[in-house]
């Protein structure tokens, strides 16, 4: 296992933008065209895309899936979408496109059991992703938060098969602050599988630290807004992983 640098494009209205702690009120725009994010991120250097439907995860459907097909089909980086990705139409829909690997989110509260079917029969394809607030699991693009700790659905999930997990901690997204370190850990730790970590990194420092933990399982980072307002670049943030 090597630990993987994603660069994070979040569409909205068909164009690339970061939220504040998954704030719809709290947005700023980065660019017009998430294909051509997408190619400079590639271009630097990076492995996978991570992408996110903002209006989907809302919305709860697929609205800006045009843009992630697109960079599937025309370049050469992996990609993985999360948001409005509700049923077994919408996973087959991505993957079937050259999607790599399809997140699955506030479903994964709402119907555990179809999730599972789901893991037993695209395994590794999907991947899990685990928005915390104060540890429990916020869904609907965080617009809701559920009474389920994160943890324990992740310690269930990967009994049934997921392998992969995305943790952000919604109290450091967009805020420049530093990732929850501790808890990235603990949910490697307790579910025995890789896990993403997502949210508050603004250093190279921060991938450095994250990176210390991958022999527990603690994979890769989603870089966003670390990434869009010139804290590093993707070049180097795969340089600085790389020399760890």
């Amino acid at each position: 296992m090597s630990f993987t640098i994603y660069p994070a494009i979040d569409m909205r209205g068909g164009k690339c933008v970061r939220l504040i702690q998954g704030d719809y009120n709290q947005e700023t725009v980065y660019g017009d065209s998430p294909f051509d994010m997408a190619k400079k991120f590639a271009d630097e250097g990076a492995e996978w895309i991570h992408m996110v439907d903002l209006d989907g995860a809302k919305e709860g459907s697929r609205i800006n899936d045009e843009f992630v097909i697109a960079v599937a089909e025309k370049l050469d980086a992996k990609v993985q979408i999360g948001g409005g990705i509700r049923t077994k139409e919408d996973i087959e829909h991505y993957l079937n496109k050259g999607v790599d690997r399809v997140i699955i989110g506030s479903i994964a509260v709402s119907d555990t059991e179809l999730v599972k079917e789901w893991l037993r029969e695209y395994g590794d394809k999907i991947a899990i992703g685990l928005d915390a607030k104060d540890g429990y699991v916020a869904t609907h693009g965080w617009l809701e938060t559920s009474a389920l700790k994160a943890v324990d659905l992740g310690k269930e999930l990967a009994e049934a098969g997921a392998e992969t997990f995305i943790f952000t901690d919604i109290a450091t997204d967009g805020m420049l602050s530093g990732p929850n370190v501790e808890a990235v850990v603990d949910l490697a730790e307790q579910t025995g599988k890789s896990v993403i970590a997502s949210g508050g990194i603004s250093s190279l420092e921060d991938l450095k630290m994250l990176n210390r933990y991958e022999s527990q399982g603690v994979s890769g980072a989603i870089c966003g807004k670390s990434l869009y307002t010139g804290k590093f670049t993707v070049s180097e943030a795969l340089k600085e992983v790389k020399s760890c």
